[in-house]
């Protein structure tokens, strides 16, 4: 087969969470498969890093905490204005925190929801307006984890956040394919961004070990879950909605 089997050619793409881990990757991954790269994230710094590593192109990069709801409409107008119309989505901010239930308090909540699902329900909202979205359609993707699917004591926030958002897509995904706009999430498991390093560096070594060893393929890495969303956000994927891929090493299948 001559023709490149993944194309990101003349596609322009959203990527949150695009300051570190996943979400850096995801932008990188898909401006090498030659797609225009809208980066969002809070820390300026980082973000410019994730610039540089850009494939060549006309990417654009916005610092700003995506909870400032406000924000969001405004900097999407600006970076259509500048490239044109939007063909994908990919959300990948999120924040985690670890507290057993007793401790944890309705405030805990709404902050982990508020970065985790408001937000991304929110941008969806915005970028799939008709004023901003590609005529051809888009390809939405939303970065959940398999703990929005099992769970381990501690995370009752993070994993009931990360569950709304994988059952929300399956509405989001029903409602907006009559304008040929597609959603889909990527559960992952462990991956070897640098919160996992640091971690797993402060564990000892029977720790380390137990972590571990319940993942049959090893820990993955970012540009294992990269290629995935390389792939939903392409046109390959274009008969795939609603769904939600787990990327775990075979975690979940214990």
């Amino acid at each position: 087969m001559d023709q490149q089997f993944i194309d990101l050619k003349k596609k322009v793409i959203v990527v949150t969470g695009a300051s570190s881990g996943i979400g850096r990757q995801i932008a990188v991954t898909c401006s090498q498969l030659g797609a225009t790269i809208i980066l969002i994230g809070r820390r300026e710094e980082e973000l410019d890093k994730t610039k540089q590593m850009l494939s060549e192109g006309e990417h654009l990069a916005y610092a700003l905490d995506i909870t400032d709801y406000s924000l969001i409409e405004p900097v999407i107008t600006d970076a259509v204005l500048k490239t044109k119309p939007i063909s994908g989505l990919c959300y990948s901010a999120g924040t985690e925190f670890t507290l057993p239930i007793k401790s944890t308090k309705p405030d805990d909540y709404k902050s982990i929801f508020a970065v985790n699902t408001f937000a991304a329900f929110e941008l969806s909202r915005i970028v799939t307006k008709k004023k901003f979205v590609s005529e051809e359609g888009a390809s939405l993707v939303f970065i959940a984890s398999t703990m929005g699917v099992i769970a381990r004591p501690g995370l009752t926030g993070y994993a009931s956040s990360k569950g709304a958002l994988i059952s929300g897509v399956r509405a989001i995904a029903l409602e907006l394919a009559n304008k040929k706009i597609r959603a889909n999430c990527i559960s992952p498991g462990t991956v070897m961004t640098d919160m996992i390093k640091n971690m797993l560096d402060k564990l000892d070594e029977e720790q380390r070990i137990n972590r571990l060893k319940d993942i049959p393929l090893g820990i993955g890495m970012p540009e294992d879950v990269a290629n995935l969303a390389a792939f939903l956000l392409s046109e390959r994927s274009r008969w795939i909605t609603g769904a939600n891929y787990i990327i775990d090493g075979g975690y979940t299948v214990r």
